[in-house]
């Protein structure tokens, strides 16, 4: 989850709050790619998760990763809680999930290779304090009453908060992981056009990332149980948001949709201040109970809008949300996956074509049919993995437009990134499908084996 915000000054009109969103607008030249990925730390003799404190433990990793390779610590009331270098970051999650926040690069070579040198680096860090890290999309053993709790004011906020408003966002804090990437448009019409594919497509990315079928040690029903937490975590702030395809949506929409999201916090020198449930409507007009007489910064509706968790969503970038975290050649096709069907016109345009004729409750079937039943997944006459195949092949043909070498010059465009979704199409099965297979078959019901056999 995201660390404050900063840079803004006061709100003197509401105009501002969709010109803070239209600002993020780029010419094609500048659009980059930002790969964000969680994974959890485990004991590697117990195989309980990692504790923030102690020899073995999270704070060890924060450490070691700064004093090893260079990195600046974040602090939060004296607690290391995250690090940046170079314009990426690492973050924590709720329950400890170490998350790299990537820097925002030119192509895929470079996002896979920061993943790569970033893997490595918590690799030798881990393996110095008898750590492990495991990339799924939600945690296959492990209670609620097992997971730490990280040192971080926003996260005892939303833990009190969760059970006032669905019943499964807990789970969502403390025990899953995704792997997102992040996107650029250069107008609001381009924005538009983005976010009605991101949301219309982002089932395509559930069920061909699934990858959590277990959860507290038995198989769950679901190919991506971290997808079915989503649907019962909070109605005000997630779904497949209906109101993106009206005639007229844009950037102003979105700042409607999202002042009337209620808050969670304000964040005032280095204290997060409870605002749970309050509007930003009335913070606008100096009546928030939480700061009374107090108008907000742009800094604050930045903070605000990192608290709306719908299947994709925008700041001043867009984000694709709907994937569960994976093993290392998945933590690249995700970005290969969107950058193919958002960064060539062409690729997007043939995507808005196949996903432009369903309506809302064609949408919202298929993010739920992905999340129980992943590329076996048919409803309104949709089937899954043919839609999967269509969608892989429009952006393979938008990175072969891109053009991007990597390689020094050996590998002519991206394409190959998407050779994991290529074998999972052609298979049919996802990596929750693999997994239970393995459950069901030569690990005869041991999910503890899981760790060895599927760790980074």
């Amino acid at each position: 989850m995201s660390i404050p915000q900063s840079g803004g000054g006061p709100i003197e009109r509401r105009e501002q709050l969709a010109e803070y969103l239209a600002a993020g607008c780029k010419p094609r030249e500048d659009w980059r790619i930002g790969t964000e990925h969680e994974k959890f730390g485990y004991c590697k003799d117990t195989l309980n998760p990692l504790p923030y404190d102690g020899p073995r433990s999270i704070r060890a990793m924060l450490e070691g990763l700064r004093d090893r390779f260079g990195w600046t610590a974040i602090l939060e009331q004296g607690h290391i809680i995250g690090l940046e270098k170079d314009g990426a970051n690492i973050s924590l999650e709720p329950g400890g999930q170490l998350e790299l926040s990537g820097a925002p690069l030119e192509n895929i070579h470079q996002t896979c290779d920061e993943v790569n040198d970033h893997l490595r680096e918590v690799k030798e860090v881990a393996d110095t304090i008898g750590a492990g890290f495991i990339g799924l999309g939600a945690a296959p053993e492990w209670t609620h009453e097992q997971m730490p709790v990280m040192p971080k004011g926003r996260y005892r906020l939303m833990t009190d908060y969760m059970d006032r408003v669905g019943t499964h966002g807990k789970q969502m804090m403390y025990r899953t992981c995704t792997v997102q990437v992040n996107l650029d448009f250069s107008s609001e019409a381009d924005m538009v056009q983005k976010l009605r594919v991101a949301l219309a497509l982002q089932p395509v990315a559930t069920a061909l990332f699934a990858n959590s079928p277990f959860f507290e040690g038995k198989p769950n029903g679901h190919k991506s149980w971290r997808s079915r937490i989503w649907r019962d975590l909070d109605a005000a702030r997630t779904g497949m948001l209906p109101f993106v395809f009206d005639e007229g949506f844009g950037f102003e929409a979105w700042a409607e949709y999202a002042l009337d999201v209620p808050m969670y916090f304000v964040y005032r020198d280095g204290v997060y201040i409870d605002a749970l449930g309050q509007s930003f409507r009335d913070f606008l007009d100096g009546r928030l109970p939480a700061l009374p007489g107090e108008v907000p910064t742009l800094s604050d509706w930045a903070d605000h809008l990192t608290t709306i968790f719908p299947e994709a969503r925008i700041k001043k970038y867009m984000e694709m949300r709907g994937a569960d975290g994976g093993p290392w050649r998945r933590l690249c096709a995700l970005p290969a996956l969107w950058v193919g069907l958002m960064y060539d016109q062409g690729a997007l345009d043939a995507a808005w074509d196949i996903a432009k004729g369903w309506d809302a409750e064609t949408r919202e079937a298929l993010r739920v049919a992905a999340s129980v039943d992943g590329l076996q997944a048919e409803t309104h006459g949709v089937n899954m993995q043919d839609l999967a195949r269509e969608v892989l092949a429009v952006a393979e043909a938008g990175l072969k437009a891109r053009a991007r070498p990597g390689a020094g010059g050996m590998l002519p465009d991206e394409t190959h990134f998407l050779n994991a979704l290529h074998e999972t199409v052609e298979s049919g099965k996802t990596p929750a499908d693999e997994l239970l297979e393995k459950y069901h078959g030569e690990w005869q019901g041991d999910l503890r084996r899981i760790y060895a056999e599927y760790s980074y």
